[in-house]
């Protein structure tokens, strides 16, 4: 293989810069974390965390070379301030996804303004496809619902306030 211009020579592998820049260039446009092309014993890898700056990483079939530097991903967006959760608010006893109406296209389980009683179901956490029906810890009346209908909680996560 011959070097081409804005190549490097390093442990005997030719790096084309431009294939480089080409392949973190379409990386942006696509979406894509990570892309891989080979030619012969020659293998370039481009890798970008969604989170953090673009990686490149060049691997030899011997010897690893120094990573060039891809494109640089925009800024993330400073994150808004969380709103303070409730003293009050059920927590999510697992990982799984929360359900408020016990089948698609059925009516919410609670409504904001809702009187609960201990015992109530106030949603489903579906858990390695088990239902598991979350209710209610005391009376009240319903004054926040935390989370939306098919949304990933985790464990310990704030659900439902009850006032």
């Amino acid at each position: 293989m011959s070097e081409t211009k804005g190549s490097s020579r390093s442990g005997g592998m030719n790096i084309d810069s431009a294939l480089v820049r080409e392949l973190a260039e379409l990386l942006a446009e696509t979406g894509l974390s990570e892309i891989e092309v080979e030619d012969g014993d020659r293998k370039i890898k481009v890798a970008r965390q969604m989170t953090a700056g673009a990686v490149v990483h060049a691997a030899a079939p011997v010897a690893m070379p120094a990573a060039a530097p891809a494109m640089p991903l925009p800024a993330a967006a400073e994150p808004a301030a969380a709103p303070a959760v409730d003293a009050n608010a059920l927590k999510s006893p697992m990982v799984g996804t929360a359900y408020l109406s016990p089948e698609p296209g059925a009516a919410s389980f609670i409504a904001v303004g809702q009187q609960v009683k201990a015992g109530d179901t106030l949603l489903i956490i579906e858990a390695m496809k088990v239902m598991n029906p979350i209710t209610a810890d005391k009376a009240g009346t319903i004054t926040a619902i935390l989370v939306e209908n098919a949304q990933p909680v985790e464990f310990d996560q704030p659900l439902v306030v009850i006032a």
